[in-house]
């Protein structure tokens, strides 16, 4: 028997989840379809995706994929549709899909500023505006903003990708005010150094993940599954009134 929770109210909601083929996104799709939610992905990682689909599909959960660059809004409002068409109108949306390019603020151009925008904030507006019309019809519904703890820690060589990531809990509190009526909440989540095995590959080293369990007041690791448990809560009924804040699973590091 699972030692983790198990949410009734998840059980048959249309969920749409960005960035859900890998790393935490991947998480978070395991963790709804075991809820029994009904769950549409995207991402551009087309062999992945189908793959983590295919793979849940088999084991009896209601999985959907649709391959999109997040960046081309007209597209993800495509396939935001017709998850839609086939699950139902989205009770739930995690605005996931994110990339931590690192980048030198000395070689940055207006371009680069606007892919960077694109890519960390902009689809997370644009998914909301999609999905509010079915959750304002139905008075219910939970928006989950992916934050990052970087801009809190002072992370070198992103601050495009920390600019757009402090915005979401602006983004997040916003919306909540603009659609908390209509019995939608919105709230932000914020990963910590979150084990993956892109940030292995990419960034964490031996001596790297000393040095994040040094500055966590937590012993041991974050990894992608200990996103999702509270993504579950905060879409589940079980957080019907809480709404417009953050939440940090980072081990104990930052300070909100």
């Amino acid at each position: 028997m699972s030692q983790f929770a198990t949410y009734p109210s998840l059980a048959g909601v249309p969920v749409v989840i960005s960035g859900g083929a890998s790393g935490i996104g991947e998480s978070m799709v395991r963790h709804f379809a075991g809820q029994g939610s009904k769950v549409g992905f995207v991402d551009i990682a087309d062999e992945a995706g189908g793959r983590l689909a295919a793979e849940l599909t088999a084991a009896g959960q209601v999985v959907r994929f649709t391959r999109c660059d997040i960046t081309d809004v007209d597209a993800y409002r495509a396939a935001i549709a017709g998850f839609a068409a086939t699950h139902g109108n989205a009770l739930v949306l995690v605005n996931n899909a994110a990339h931590d390019q690192r980048h030198d603020w000395r070689t940055v151009t207006p371009a680069y500023w606007d892919d960077r925008m694109a890519v960390n904030l902009k689809h997370a507006f644009f998914a909301m505006q999609a999905v509010a019309p079915g959750m304002i019809e139905a008075r219910r519904g939970s928006i989950i903003n992916l934050g990052s703890i970087s801009w809190m820690i002072m992370t070198p060589q992103i601050p495009l990708y920390e600019t757009a990531k402090a915005a979401m809990h602006g983004l997040t509190r916003s919306m909540a005010r603009e659609l908390g009526k209509s019995g939608i909440r919105v709230n932000s989540l914020v990963p910590g150094a979150i084990i993956t095995q892109r940030q292995l590959d990419l960034w964490i080293d031996d001596a790297a993940l000393k040095g994040i369990e040094a500055e966590q007041a937590l012993a041991g690791l974050v990894y992608p599954d200990d996103v999702a448990r509270m993504a579950l809560f905060l879409a589940a009924e079980d957080s019907a009134m809480i709404s417009a804040q953050q939440f940090l699973v980072d081990g104990g590091w930052a300070s909100a």
